[in-house]
């Protein structure tokens, strides 16, 4: 079988997603003896290419074209499709971000082909891929498989793979190999514009290698610099649950769930937070969770299979999570933190 990942650039730097799909990619070639690919697109992306060819990949296909500068749904569709078409490829993988979803679909039915998207796994099983994604916010998750001839399209959800697994080359470096496309003006049919300019504030918390989340069992505002002031400590950042900043006690771009920033930190630290499936879902994909207060617990989907640095002791006398009536919760919550921070020094 031979499996291509197609790789994302944004304002000229790698979406990190690119890489977990990279490693899910070589994980499946492992067990079913394919062979992968990996594929960049773009204008000057020469040295994105010689980067991927330290991967343990058979080889990188590099797509250059003026067009293709900057994104559009139609540039990448007609491009895309010409070099699938050459290389037959098996399986095409993609990072499940916002501009995949854009572009994938259009892509997969313009081949006559359905597209899996936002995978979180996958198995092998009696001789075909299989691959679960989650349903209703993370309750449940579905098998799914194709049917009819290849190529088949699927994107990995960010977090749903390490990338700090990632095999190099095992000589050093894969072959480069420069593909042509044609393309013309008239064929896009779409105008990019400037890209959108977030406040100074703002945060991809995605990018965050460790994150000190904080809930309703924070209690008040007030208690906010001291969450803070452990993540600074730590090299981290500040999140937090959906009532955290409906109150307008952070920043909406700080929220961490099903309404916010999905992330797949190295640690993640919840802080008076109830566990809510909206919230699991979007840090899931954390390598590590430290849950930090007598009711916190981390209730993580059966599928996952993520260590966790610091278990809660629940109790029947735990105060509910409301900022009214947890004041000894964050009490021992602010303990805790000095016992983690002593603990990762």
């Amino acid at each position: 079988m031979k499996i291509l990942v197609v790789t994302e650039l944004r304002q000229g730097k790698w979406n990190n997603t690119s890489f977990e799909t990279l490693a899910a990619a070589q994980q499946i070639a492992k067990g079913t003896s394919s062979a992968v690919s990996a594929l960049v697109i773009g204008k000057g992306v020469s040295a994105f290419a010689d980067e991927l060819a330290s991967k343990n990949v058979a080889e990188v296909l590099s797509i250059e074209h003026d067009l293709l500068e900057a994104y559009t749904p139609d540039g990448y569709c007609i491009a895309l499709k010409q070099v699938i078409e050459s290389a037959k490829p098996d399986l095409v993988l993609f990072p499940h971000t916002y501009q995949v979803r854009d572009f994938a679909p259009k892509l997969a039915a313009t081949l006559g082909k359905g597209m899996i998207g936002d995978c979180v796994g996958y198995r092998h099983e009696s001789g075909r891929l299989v691959f679960v994604r989650q349903m209703f916010q993370g309750k449940t998750a579905a098998d799914v498989t194709f049917t009819g001839a290849a190529p088949w399209f699927a994107s990995f959800q960010s977090g749903a793979f390490r990338a700090d697994l990632l095999a190099a080359h095992p000589s050093g470096k894969a072959p480069v190999n420069s593909v042509t496309v044609s393309l013309s003006a008239q064929q896009i049919r779409t105008k990019p514009l400037d890209f959108f300019k977030e406040a100074k504030s703002a945060v991809d918390l995605t990018q965050a290698p460790l994150i000190v989340a904080i809930g309703r069992g924070i209690k008040a505002p007030e208690n906010i610099p001291q969450a803070e002031a452990l993540a600074k400590a730590l090299g981290g950042e500040i999140a937090a649950s959906r009532p955290i900043c409906d109150e307008g006690w952070l920043p909406m771009e700080r929220q961490i769930g099903s309404s916010g920033q999905t992330v797949a930190p190295k640690l993640y630290l919840a802080l008076g937070i109830s566990g809510a499936i909206q919230h699991v879902v979007g840090m899931k994909g954390a390598r590590a969770r430290a849950p930090s207060s007598p009711s916190t617990r981390i209730r993580t989907p059966r599928s996952s299979k993520l260590p966790t640095t610091a278990s809660s002791a629940t109790s029947s006398k735990s105060c509910p999570p409301s900022p009214k009536n947890c004041k000894k919760q964050s009490e021992d919550s602010h303990k805790l933190h000095l016992g983690i921070y002593s603990l990762l020094l």
